[in-house]
């Protein structure tokens, strides 16, 4: 007879969750949506977002986005998705210069970013991808989750449907980013929602 093996427990929650890629708009933002979704999943954030201008303040966002993630504790990696390409964004902006924020501007920009998200997520062995774009009052929750289960399909990975505004959403994250003393921008990103401004 063959001696018994030792068994191990393993905690179940460090093997069940599932990899989300959650694409992070900027750190402000990304706060409310971490903390709902940091106990479920386990979290690396995706700062893809060419198309805000100029490239400082690109970077000076990017820098608070990982400022909050080490400040915070929050279990989760930073991966700069790099600002090379944000021509691609000018060029399908071309003819829309003068749109208002939350037009159709707004909707090429959203779907430029999730569809960069959502192949990376499906290329690098993720289970699911999400947005925090939706925490903001600025923004079409239902415009951007039509566009984040499209991509979903397109890519054969699951996307988290949410509207992290919802349940004091937006007002978490503002007192966050008073708590953390995060840099707060006064505009969306790109150099067109400037003069919106």
């Amino acid at each position: 007879m063959s001696p018994i093996k030792p068994f191990v427990l393993i905690s179940k929650s460090r093997f069940m969750k599932k990899k989300m890629l959650l694409h992070s708009c900027c750190g402000p933002c990304s706060t409310a949506c971490i903390d709902r979704l940091k106990d479920e999943y386990d979290l690396t954030v995706f700062y893809y977002n060419p198309n805000i201008y100029p490239v400082g303040e690109y970077l000076h966002r990017l820098s608070e986005q990982m400022r909050y993630i080490k400040e915070a504790h929050i279990d989760a990696v930073v991966i700069d998705g790099k600002y090379d390409d944000s021509p691609l964004f000018y060029k399908a902006f071309a003819g829309l210069e003068k749109e208002k924020e939350g037009g159709a501007r707004c909707k090429i920009c959203f779907a430029l970013r999730l569809d960069k998200t959502a192949k990376y997520a499906k290329e690098n062995g993720f289970d699911i991808f999400a947005t925090t774009l939706s925490v903001s009052p600025h923004k079409d929750a239902k415009l951007i989750n039509e566009i984040g289960q499209n991509l979903a399909q397109k890519y054969d990975i699951e996307y988290l449907v949410s509207d992290f505004k919802k349940k004091d959403g937006y007002l978490i994250s503002i007192k966050k980013s008073k708590e953390y003393n995060l840099y707060r921008q006064n505009y969306c990103g790109c150099k067109y929602s400037i003069y919106d401004k």
